[in-house]
């Protein structure tokens, strides 16, 4: 693990930087407070810090301070170094933000052996947030296609919505539905229909740019949100991805499946709700319905 040593002795730091690499660490020096403040600062920071509490610049303490005034969800573990033994100065010293203390002069295996039960406390802060990261995108991603569930997709759009009133922008938003899905699961299955879903959203995200964003409506009803500048024609992309799935069978598990999908797409501006656009597209995705799907149709603009 990289380790910073903050420590204005020459000689104490050149004999933690030969232990730390003794010991499998890898040594990140600085000579002052801050030095130590300067890489902390950085991207890709060491997570474990040795800090002496006496130092030109900033001393330790203060350096603590910084740390913690830093909003993060992964901060690093500081041991604060120093000759101060006083209770007084314990409390100090943590109050500032340290997570350990061990006076001066220390035994190199108690040294050890706190750099050991550091290691283990960022080991569990970090599953703790992959947990948390993973918990996140399942609550807000749908299972079988990997895309928005509809809460999220709903607060996307929202999102896109404000940022269109701020920049005077655009939007366009898509309702797509699979056409005769309903034929897909009484003759091939349902899992054959899993099939069908995850792979049509995996087509439909293959032909969007990385700021537009797709997600389950429902059932075999999807949302795409697009943001425009100006005022150009949906019927480019729309049509793009309604041809994208058209083109070729899908392979499912009980065999070869051809889809077709009936889109229809309503205009927004930041002036617009979520329900105003939701029911704009949904009207024009019945019309398509209505008119022998397989198309896309444009809601007329208020």
């Amino acid at each position: 693990m990289r380790v910073l040593v903050a420590e204005d002795d020459p000689t104490s730091r050149v004999l933690l930087a030969t232990m730390l690499k003794k010991w499998g660490h890898e040594p990140v020096c600085a000579a002052d407070g801050l030095e130590a403040w300067s890489i902390l600062e950085q991207a890709g920071a060491p997570r474990l810090v040795l800090l002496d509490w006496v130092m030109p610049g900033l001393d330790g303490p203060e350096v603590c301070r910084r740390l913690r005034a830093v909003e993060t969800s992964d901060p690093p573990f500081v041991i604060m170094l120093t000759g101060r033994a006083e209770k007084g100065d314990i409390i100090l010293g943590l109050g500032a933000g340290a997570n350990d203390y061990l006076a001066k002069p220390y035994d190199p295996e108690e040294l050890r052996a706190r750099l050991g039960v550091a290691c283990r406390m960022l080991e569990l802060q970090r599953g703790l947030l992959e947990a948390r990261d993973r918990l996140e995108h399942l609550a807000m991603h749908d299972p079988l296609t990997g895309v928005l569930n509809r809460r999220a997709v709903l607060e996307r759009l929202e999102q896109e919505i404000s940022r269109a009133a701020r920049s005077d922008g655009r939007l366009f938003v898509g309702m797509c539905d699979l056409d005769h899905f309903k034929r897909i699961n009484d003759t091939l299955g349902h899992q054959a229909g899993d099939d069908v879903l995850a792979v049509f959203t995996r087509r439909i995200a293959g032909n969007l740019r990385a700021y537009d964003s797709i997600g389950r409506y429902g059932g075999e009803e999807f949302l795409v949100i697009t943001p425009a500048t100006g005022k150009p024609d949906p019927r480019c992309l729309f049509e793009r991805l309604r041809a994208e799935v058209e083109g070729s069978p899908i392979e499912t598990r009980a065999g070869e499946a051809r889809i077709s999908v009936s889109i229809g797409v309503a205009a927004g501006s930041g002036k617009g709700s979520v329900a105003d656009l939701i029911e704009a597209a949904d009207r024009a995705l019945y019309l398509a319905k209505s008119l022998g799907r397989n198309r896309v149709v444009l809601a007329p603009e208020d």
